[in-house]
C-alpha cells in the first residue's frame, strides 16, 4: 500500500477475527516500532509483547475499553525508559500504520490502571508505560484501496484545513 493511502485511511479497529498474526507479521509490526525515531536516538523503549492469557486479561482489566485487549490478537506495552513521550507515540505510529499496510487492524488503549498494568507486565517502579497498542485481523473487512486518499479525507470528519493550518 502507498504510504500516503495507509496513512489517510488507518482507523481504529476494535473488533477482531478469533485468528492468530502469523510471527512474521507480529515481526514486522514490532521492527517498524523499533526503527521509529528517537530524540538523539536514544531509543528509550521497549515493547513488552503480552502473550499468556492471565496476563492478557490483566492487562485488558487495566485500559480503558477492556474488550480492545481481549478479542486482540497481538497485545503490545509500549514501556518508556526516559525519553520524551513524542518517542513512544513515533514508536506506536510506525506499529500501528506497519500493520495496517499488512492488512491487521489495531487501536492504542488509554491506560486506566497504571498500578494494576505495571503489576500484570511486572514492571520494575520506575518503568512507565506509555501506551498498550491491540493487534488483530478486521471483523469488518477493510479496502483502504476502495476509496482515493482525497475521499478517505473527506470521509474522516476532521477539523477543516484551514483551521488547523497557518502559517506565520
Amino acid at each position: 500500500m502507498e504510504a500516503y493511502l495507509a496513512v489517510v485511511s488507518k482507523r481504529e479497529v476494535r473488533e477482531y477475527l478469533a485468528r492468530p498474526l502469523e510471527p512474521e507479521t507480529e515481526r514486522r509490526i514490532l521492527e517498524a516500532g523499533r526503527v521509529a525515531g528517537s530524540a538523539k536516538n536514544r531509543q528509550p523503549w521497549i515493547f513488552v509483547v503480552v502473550r499468556d492469557d492471565a496476563a492478557v486479561e490483566s492487562v485488558a482489566e487495566a485500559v480503558y475499553e477492556p474488550q480492545n485487549v481481549r478479542g486482540a490478537a497481538f497485545v503490545v506495552a509500549i514501556v518508556m525508559d526516559g525519553g520524551a513521550g513524542i518517542d513512544a507515540g513515533r514508536a506506536a505510529q510506525n506499529m500501528m500504520l506497519a500493520a495496517w499496510a499488512l492488512g491487521v487492524g489495531s487501536c492504542p488503549n488509554g491506560i486506566a490502571d497504571r498500578v494494576g498494568l505495571a503489576r500484570a507486565l511486572r514492571l520494575a517502579d520506575e518503568d512507565k508505560v506509555s501506551a498498550v497498542l491491540s493487534f488483530g485481523h478486521p471483523a469488518k473487512p477493510i479496502d483502504p484501496q476502495r476509496r482515493t486518499p482525497e475521499e478517505w479525507i473527506e470521509r474522516a470528519r476532521r477539523r477543516a484545513y484551514d483551521e488547523v493550518v497557518r502559517e506565520v
